[in-house]
């Protein structure tokens, strides 16, 4: 990204570059990049709704790659382990002990592996927030795509202890969008607060929404989904929607909990207003427009709550992969060839197709 900047209409932020292949660190992996989802949020950072953070960076957080090299200190320990298990019977347990030692500076991964990096990078570990096990509010939390190059690109690093193992018995292209719009959507489920087979409003249907709506269907849930245009709204028919409207529009009873994935904030009120009593809106997208003026007993009495959704801890992560790979999610995906990013990202903006974008190197 040269500089932030409207995508379409002859507005072309994102340039493509020949540059060197990263090293990685210690502690860190180097991954040959097999797909990288299109995420709203490199639309939000590539436009500039999103303050810069890294001048030219690369773009791109929902990534899937193989493992081609280990950095740093996992790399020296793996030499030492070579050299050691080669030598008599007697050095054995030497060679094991390095070898446990190279597993756990590379979280386990090896060189061939299939691993995913996420929107989260890295936190510090040792704030309040991360000791309390609430990592993803972190003040020194750093994120893939913003303040580090991203998956727009055939090689990234990510820190092991970030990455992510990935379940079997999708595609890459599958996969990807699993990275964020799945991991999202998740964390906006569980502060929307759904109790078992209760009434779910979505508003905006694209790929982190059409997940999240799987994850609650197979929960028992009765799903009701607001959203623009004809694709959108026939995906949403095609997984199990008992009722389909407009962005808008109210739904045919009350919901007992509410996920906004637009970054609209025009919707809040309508969102709100669709609650029963108790009832919880949470807001997943990182950028929002502004929420119209509110009148405190229409929208908010009655025990009503309006939650935010910030990035997500690596448990989130964790469970909603596990998920996923217990019961198998369709996912809806768009492939496009790298050097097509903006396009991808026009289309997204613009609503050109339903599910996600997957960038292909």
């Amino acid at each position: 990204m040269e500089g932030p900047g409207p995508i379409g209409g002859g507005g072309r932020p994102l340039v493509l570059r020949d540059t060197p292949v990263p090293e990685p660190g210690p502690g860190e992996l180097l991954l040959r990049v097999r797909a990288c989802g299109v995420c709203r949020t490199d639309l939000h950072v590539t436009e500039g709704d999103l303050p810069v953070r890294r001048p030219g960076v690369t773009p791109g957080h929902e990534v899937v790659g193989e493992v081609v090299a280990i950095g740093g200190e996992a790399a020296e320990a793996s030499g030492d382990a070579a050299e050691a298990s080669g030598d008599a019977a007697g050095a054995g347990g030497e060679a094991a002990g390095v070898g446990e030692a190279v597993g756990a500076a590379a979280g386990g991964f090896a060189v061939g592996d299939r691993a995913g990096a996420a929107w989260l990078r890295s936190t510090d570990g040792t704030c309040t927030y991360c000791r309390r096990g609430t990592e993803n509010l972190c003040p020194g939390s750093r994120y893939t795509g913003w303040d580090f190059d991203g998956g727009y690109a055939e090689y990234l690093t990510v820190p092991a202890a970030f990455a992510h193992r990935l379940p079997c018995g999708y595609t890459d292209a599958e996969l990807a969008p699993l990275l964020c719009a799945g991991i999202i959507g998740y964390r906006a489920l569980k502060r929307a607060e759904l109790p078992e087979g209760g009434k779910l409003g979505i508003y905006g249907f694209g790929g982190s929404a059409h997940l999240a709506a799987q994850v609650a269907l197979a929960r028992g849930a009765t799903l009701y989904v607001m959203t623009r245009g004809d694709r959108s709204r026939e995906l949403a028919r095609s997984l199990g929607a008992a009722y389909v409207g407009g962005p808008a529009d109210p739904p045919p009873e009350p919901l007992d909990a509410a996920i906004l994935f637009a970054p609209a904030g025009n919707l809040v009120l309508p969102a709100l207003a669709a609650l029963d009593r108790g009832g919880t809106l949470a807001v997943a997208g990182i950028y929002l427009s502004d929420i119209p003026e509110m009148d405190y007993e229409r929208y908010l009495f009655q025990e009503r709550q309006l939650r935010s959704v910030t990035s997500n801890t690596r448990e989130d992560a964790r469970e909603f992969l596990n998920f996923a790979g217990t019961r198998h999610l369709s996912v809806t995906t768009h492939p496009y060839p790298l050097d097509a990013a903006d396009t991808a990202l026009a289309d997204l903006k613009a609503g050109r197709f339903d599910g996600a974008a997957v960038l292909i190197p």
